[in-house]
């Protein structure tokens, strides 16, 4: 390890845990490259519909563990 990187991590270890946190987002956010902000829209809308529906009564939500005991059950295939 070079000297700045032992120099960088000291310094990271010397933040609190919060602020080691929001440090590790950040750097993992970067390693997916830049974000498209059409993709992200894309999301939102999606998020939107999905709200909308259930809102409506036109879907019905899962339980989650419900989800997962199905996803278990699928794999196990």
């Amino acid at each position: 390890m070079s000297n700045v990187v032992a120099e960088i991590e000291a310094r990271i270890r010397s933040l609190s845990p919060e602020e080691r946190a929001d440090l590790i987002r950040a750097l993992i956010g970067e390693l997916d490259g830049p974000r498209d902000a059409d993709v992200e829209q894309a999301w939102v809308e999606e998020a939107r519909r999905r709200q909308r529906e259930l809102a409506s009564g036109t879907v019905k939500g899962v339980p989650g563990e419900r989800v997962f005991e199905n996803l278990r059950e699928r794999l196990k295939r």
